[in-house]
């Protein structure tokens, strides 16, 4: 994985980081500390990970790991869309067509996860071609 492919993947980790801390300071209270939390530290375990996968010269393991966590990540979102969580603001169910708002707030959210989820799986092709190469020379 070269510098550039690292820096685009940070980038869409960030990216996607700030927009899931928006949703989550947005879940009823008596999730704030609960699968709202939950969801949080396993995004910032799937960026430790991505950290670690990029200094490590053996990296299979780690992006296994890695592959796993983003997985946890994405169903906990579900989950959490599915409860009706992102139908809150500050705490409290909005008023004004919450189903159209929580539907709005997943697809984004959703389409980021996926689409770092479709860069974290090209890591992976791309880093098991290379060790493939290693053992055949």
């Amino acid at each position: 994985m070269g510098q550039h492919s690292e820096a685009e993947l940070n980038r869409k980790f960030i990216e996607t980081a700030k927009l899931m801390n928006i949703y989550l300071n947005h879940f009823p209270k008596f999730e704030k500390y609960a699968l709202a939390q939950q969801i949080r530290q396993c995004m910032y375990e799937v960026y430790a990970l991505m950290v670690e996968g990029q200094k490590r010269y053996r990296k299979k393991t780690t992006l296994t790991n890695l592959d796993i966590r983003h997985e946890q990540w994405r169903m906990m979102v579900n989950l959490s869309h599915s409860l009706g969580y992102f139908q809150f603001k500050d705490g409290r169910e909005i008023d004004q067509a919450p189903e159209k708002i929580a539907a709005h707030r997943f697809l984004a959210i959703s389409k980021l996860i996926d689409e770092l989820g479709r860069m974290l799986g090209g890591w992976i092709v791309f880093e098991s071609k290379q060790e493939q190469q290693r053992e055949a020379s």
